[in-house]
This record gives C-alpha cells, structure tokens and sequence, in this order.
C-alpha cells in the first residue's frame, strides 16, 4: 500500500515511525507545515516529522496551501494510495479527501465523538477527564467528523499534565494506526459512523484559558496548570508583574476560604493559596523575566509573604 503521510509535531512523528517500521505499507512521501523561526536567533527550524522523514530518505513537501492546481498535480504524480494524518495542522479539501482509493485515515486525540477539534488533550484535562484516547478514523469534509475504524482508551492520573498524556497518546496511537490498517487490509474493520448527539469540541488554547482565575476551585485551576505544562503554561499576576504557574498540587479540596488569591501560608516548597474552593498549593514557577524555579526557591528570595494575593 502506497501512502502518503500528513503531520507536523511529535504526536505526528511517532505515527511516521511505526508506518516506516511497518511492512505492510510504502511510506512515498510526507507532506508537513513549512519551517519556522524559533529562538532568540528565530533560526528556521524543523518540524519534528520532516527532521525524521529526512533521516529516513524519505521525500518531504511543505507546501503553502493544499487548494491549489499544482497540488492536485503532485498528488496525480505521486499517486498515494492512502493518506494518513496526524496533527498536519490544516484540514483537508474535499479534492485531497477524494484522491486516495483506500481514502484518507486521521489519528485523533481523543474518544470520538468526544473533544473534536484543535485541542482535544488540553481540554479533557482541564475538564477533570480521568480517561481519554485515540481514534484512528476515516477523514471526512466536517471537523473530525468521519466514521470510526479503532479506538485505544489512556488514564489520566490527577496530577498527569499535557506532556504525560501527550506522550501516551502518541504511543497509543501510533499502536493503534498499525493495528487499524492491518485489520482493514483484511477487511476486517466495518466503519461505524459516529453519534452526533455526543459529540464535544476542543476549541485551540488561547491566552484567557492561560490566565488563572482564584475563583474557580482549586481542582479546576490544578487541572487548567497541568493541562498547559510544559506549555504554553498558565499565569497569573503578583504585585503587579505576570508569574508563570507550572506545576501544582491540592491541599485541600473542599474548605471554604475567603478571599480567593490570597497567599494562606509559605511551607517549605509549596505556597498555599485561597481559591473558591479548596485550598491549591503552588509548587514551580517563573515569575516575570526571569528562569523558572521552585516554589522555595521563590520563597527563600523574600519575594513573596503571607497575604499576598495573586491576580490582584
């Protein structure tokens, strides 16, 4: 089977690695986003997927849109017989989707019809999921819409953050991609069509799901921290300046305190704060122009004292 793969980041890169290692498939080409700057230099660099492809000898295209004539000629070049796509960051025209014979495969982030959309890790975490996984699924014109081949439940612990869970799934998925495409070569996989009426969306993280609100409870803004390490990381302000929050735990889950924010002890490396509801404990962060440190570290610089209050 001749394919062509579609992805970008790490999740994408673990998929292209059992494809490649697969001997039941041809991996001709992949296609990725186009390089970008990064670092203090903005130094072009990379995707994850085209840095592996290139070490395979694989040909790599990054092309600027997919709704182009020269495209579509490229694919009547190459002449895939399956696309498989993993977080290639753009959707697909219903030229692209209608190419393949064998169609195209997704692998989703989540238990479809669960979390469809852009950030399906993010958000199960946030929500307080203790249970997501993978989807290997026929690609069709809606958002994440297409019927389903196979699925691999993942646990999340409680104190599981994006990474952790970002690693499993691309493991599961990768897993589960192989095992879908053996089994449908043998046509042993009926697609089954999914129920809208459960369906949920990931919509993409933007900087009001960063900022933490004292508000809420403190199994709410633990959930919010971890889902968003090791990025793009939640925040919150403190004496006027903006403090990075990476990393936390709950002390208490259910007293009542009153003014949610305020600093309720300083205790070794962990600094307690008031939420809504329970009482959360700030163990790493990076506050304003500086490196990321412990919690003790920041207490032992006399930067901070009991009666603060975050997000003032």
């Amino acid at each position: 089977m001749k394919i062509l793969f579609m992805g970008t980041p790490d999740f994408a890169k673990i998929s292209l690695e059992e494809l490649q290692n697969w001997s039941g498939c041809d991996v001709i080409g992949v296609i990725t986003q186009p390089d970008k700057p990064k670092g203090r230099g903005y130094a072009l660099m990379a995707p994850p997927v085209k840095q592996y492809a290139q070490t395979q000898g694989i040909p790599v295209y990054q092309p600027t849109t997919l709704r182009s004539e020269e495209f579509y000629q490229f694919l009547q070049e190459i002449n895939p017989e399956l696309i498989v796509v993993a977080a290639y960051g753009k959707l697909l025209p219903k030229e692209v989707l209608s190419f393949p014979s064998y169609g195209c495969i997704n692998v989703h982030g989540s238990l479809l019809p669960q979390y469809r959309g852009a950030a399906p890790i993010q958000r199960a975490i946030m929500e307080g999921k203790t249970e997501t996984g993978v989807t290997i699924m026929m690609m069709a014109e809606g958002l994440d819409t297409g019927d389903m081949l196979k699925s691999a439940s993942v646990p999340i612990g409680e104190n599981d953050d994006f990474e952790c869970i970002h690693d499993r799934l691309a493991k599961a998925g990768a897993k589960t991609l192989i095992q879908t495409l053996a089994e449908w070569k043998e046509h042993k996989i009926t697609p089954q069509p999914q129920n809208d009426s459960f369906a949920t969306y990931a919509d993409k993280i933007t900087k009001d799901d960063r900022k933490i609100d004292f508000t809420n409870t403190a199994a709410q803004i633990h959930n919010q921290i971890r889902a968003l390490h090791p990025v793009p990381i939640a925040f919150t302000t403190l004496h006027g300046k903006n403090m990075k929050v990476l990393q936390s735990t709950i002390i208490d889950a259910a007293k009542k305190t009153e003014k949610p924010g305020t600093i309720l002890s300083l205790d070794h490396d962990t600094i307690a704060v008031a939420c809504s509801v329970g009482i959360l404990g700030i163990t790493r962060v990076g506050p304003e122009g500086k490196k990321h440190m412990s919690a003790g570290d920041f207490i032992r610089g006399r930067q901070i004292k009991i009666g603060d209050i975050f997000g003032k």
